[in-house]
């Protein structure tokens, strides 16, 4: 949806609070219909992101961080020469449309202070940013000539003019009376009347009016009574009040996860289904709903141009493959050319230069004869060398075919695992995997400065109904990572038979696998294939072998792994199962003494920011040196000798940044060795306390008596 007017107003209001007075810091141009300003104020530093694309245009505080291009646009330079320095004096609204004004108080090359004002055209298609001072342009993100339109140009040194207002009057200006009377002279539903009658709110403030004074009934506005009249009246009213108090801002998400709507009122026009956000401010939410739909939008657009070239790829490797096919099946006539060589060099004295032709018996086929081309220019003893010459060539051609056809083959079976991660892709992060593979693997061009490396994903994880743990590659280099580093040579690997699909791994913890964890893991494998979604309800062939069983050949693509000892089950997956095994799961981090320094550091930064809920660490190993501000609740599994040392790995969570109260549980069962240690720790917690009090100087360490009845 467009920002409307009503929306916009109180987005300004909101900047205005906050950003008056504030300093420009930094000025860029991400993208050539956005522009993000820092500003700094006494107390804090904000980006300010003003969007002229037509889908989603918008002004609003952002925390999104954003790739800038090397080279500033030429409209970013301009704006650092005239704004960078300058102190924001004003934001404000043009009455009743939706152009934004900020005001800079700014210097300019003279060092004499000038008053500049970056006013912020948020009109769908015609959106645009232009700077204007004392009334002129100085210049515009996008420049309006006279072939663009003959109403209102915008070109540096003319004096800046608004946009025509519509004819129909302001929603939230005008009375809630005259509005139902110029309604109800139209011949539509009521929503529709409103929308064409006036200006300031988008359709769904018209629907919402509609259905607050109808409950849902779709009328026809020519045929409204004097009390349904009075009913609309009255909601506009109410509508109108709520804006007037500050609005509530919420967004509206339908049943599939995408962004709908959002407005300055909780909506009562959508079903249950539909999930209504409320948010702490109308810049979180103009925020939050358009970095949705443009990572979708994004997400579409990568994907779309990724699938095209893997296609094209995929498309010249059949066609180079029928060609290498043909010119096989044409080598194959290189045996008549052997033949006339022999027939030629056996039967010499019958040739004369000149000849075009001879006609000789043939050995190899009794009672017939063979008419043997002759090339005028060559003796018949150089004719003859030649046959040989090109039959050999033939022969060298047909076994380098041979050779390049199975490589052809492969090519082919790769690019079409390709495509299938492509069509399966669940973000944008994978997409920028897949793509830095087919860079790695040459088929795209690898720029090393522009290419920066990510996180990579992890794989999917599901826990089987018996509790054992199966993993799911993402993509090919996750596939190899999965199969020939993660899994171990007694864990159960899984792929659908003949075609394009993720590899699956059942983690046996060297335990014997149950048949229902089978039967589910081949299931993933199905549902996790090109096979699937090709149609599901079909069985499907899955082979299983245990890791040990499975190599890669040298030079192989990402991927493609070899095995001979396999197990084949035919499978129908169930509907629904991957949410299943989903829920049973639960993501988790695992810190050991394995872990590397950079590992450790990478993990625990990660598990303050996203929303993996478990940190399994190592008491040694994780005691010390670690900050977990997102961990509220420590759970000690197994106590341990020294009680300082579960007191260290408690303080993980007792941080400076802790805002909650940290909870902390220890897991004893009665009548084990647990027991036992925490009855010694409390016994040597109070020697201690006498050490320190002088009331004893004993040993703080176990005696032998204490260990041997430790032990048993």
């Amino acid at each position: 949806m467009a920002l409307d007017a009503a929306t916009l107003a109180l987005t300004a209001a909101e900047l205005k609070a906050t950003l008056t007075d504030a300093k420009i810091a930094k000025i860029f141009e991400p993208t050539r219909d956005e522009l993000v300003i820092t500003l700094r104020t006494r107390t804090d530093t904000y980006a300010l992101l003003l969007s002229a694309r037509s889908g989603s245009a918008r002004v609003c505080l952002t925390e999104e961080t954003f790739e800038n291009p090397e080279t500033p646009p030429s409209f970013c330079m301009l704006m650092r020469k005239h704004l960078t320095g300058g102190r924001l004096l004003d934001v404000h609204m043009e009455p009743g449309d939706r152009i934004v004004y900020f005001d800079f108080q700014c210097t300019n090359e003279m060092g004499d202070l000038v008053r500049n004002t970056l006013c912020a055209e948020l009109m769908g298609r015609y959106s645009n940013l232009v700077l204007v001072q004392s009334g002129k342009i100085i210049d515009a993100l996008k420049r309006v000539d006279f072939e663009d339109s003959d109403v209102r140009q915008l070109l540096p040194g003319l004096p800046y003019t608004t946009p025509p207002k519509p004819a129909r009057p302001d929603f939230l200006l005008v009375s809630s009376a005259s509005i139902v009377v110029a309604a109800c002279q139209r011949e539509l539903p009521v929503a529709d009347a409103l929308n064409k009658t006036v200006a300031g709110v988008g359709p769904v403030v018209c629907r919402e009016a509609a259905w607050r004074a109808f409950d849902g009934e779709h009328l026809p506005a020519n045929e409204l009574t004097d009390a349904q009249k009075r009913r609309l009246m009255a909601a506009i009213d109410e509508l109108k009040e709520l804006h007037a108090q500050g609005g509530c801002p919420c967004s509206v998400t339908a049943p599939d996860g995408k962004p709908v709507e959002y407005t300055f009122f909780r909506p009562q026009q959508y079903g249950e289904q539909y999930t209504i956000r409320e948010w702490p401010s109308f810049n979180a939410m103009l925020e939050g709903y358009y970095a949705e739909k443009d990572r979708a939008e994004r997400l579409r657009t990568k994907s779309k141009e990724l699938h095209k070239a893997v296609h094209n790829m995929y498309d010249r490797a059949l066609r180079k493959q029928a060609a290498r096919q043909e010119e096989l099946a044409a080598s194959g006539k290189s045996e008549k050319l052997r033949l006339y060589g022999e027939l030629l060099s056996a039967n010499l004295y019958l040739a004369q230069k000149g000849m075009k032709s001879l006609t000789v018996p043939n050995w190899y086929d009794e009672g017939k004869e063979v008419t043997i081309p002759l090339d005028l220019r060559f003796s018949p003893s150089q004719n003859a060398q030649n046959f040989f010459k090109n039959y050999k060539k033939k022969q060298t051609a047909a076994r380098m075919l041979v050779d390049l056809l199975a490589e052809g083959e492969k090519e082919i079976a790769y690019l079409e695992t390709v495509l299938y991660e492509v069509e399966s892709a669940s973000g944008e992060a994978a997409l920028n995997e897949i793509r830095m593979e087919l860079k790695n693997q040459g088929y795209l061009k690898y720029y090393k400065q522009r290419d920066k490396r990510q996180k990579p994903a992890d794989f999917l994880r599901f826990t089987s109904t018996d509790g054992f743990e199966i993993l799911v590659g993402r993509n090919n280099a996750q596939n190899d990572k999965l199969t020939l580093h993660t899994a171990r040579g007694k864990d159960l690997w899984f792929h659908v038979q003949k075609a394009p699909g993720s590899h699956v791994v059942v983690m046996s913890r060297g335990e014997e696998i149950p048949d229902t964890t089978k039967q589910e893991a081949a299931e993933l494998a199905v549902i996790y294939s090109s096979t699937y979604r090709a149609g599901a309800g079909a069985k499907v062939a899955v082979d299983t072998t245990e890791v040990k069983n499975i190599w890669k050949a040298s030079g192989a693509k990402p991927g493609m792994v070899l095995y001979e000892v396999y197990t084949t089950v035919y499978i129908t997956p169930r509907d629904g199962l991957a949410e299943q095994l989903k829920k049973l799961g639960i993501d988790y981090y695992m810190l050991t003494g394995s872990v590397n320094k950079e590992k450790r550091m990478q993990m625990v930064d990660s598990f303050n920011k996203d929303d993996v809920p478990v940190f399994c660490i190592s008491l040694k190993a994780g005691g010390t040196g670690l900050n977990l501000t997102a961990a509220d609740i420590v759970i000690h599994y197994d106590p341990w000798w020294n009680v300082a040392v579960q007191n260290q790995a408690t303080d993980r969570a007792h941080r400076i940044g802790q805002k909650n109260v940290v909870t902390v549980y220890k897991l004893v069962s009665q009548g084990t060795i647990e027991e036992k240690i925490i009855d010694i720790q409390e016994k040597k917690k109070k020697l201690a306390e006498q050490v320190l009090e002088g009331e004893g100087m004993d040993s703080v360490v176990f005696t032998k008596e204490e260990i041997m009845e430790l032990l048993g």
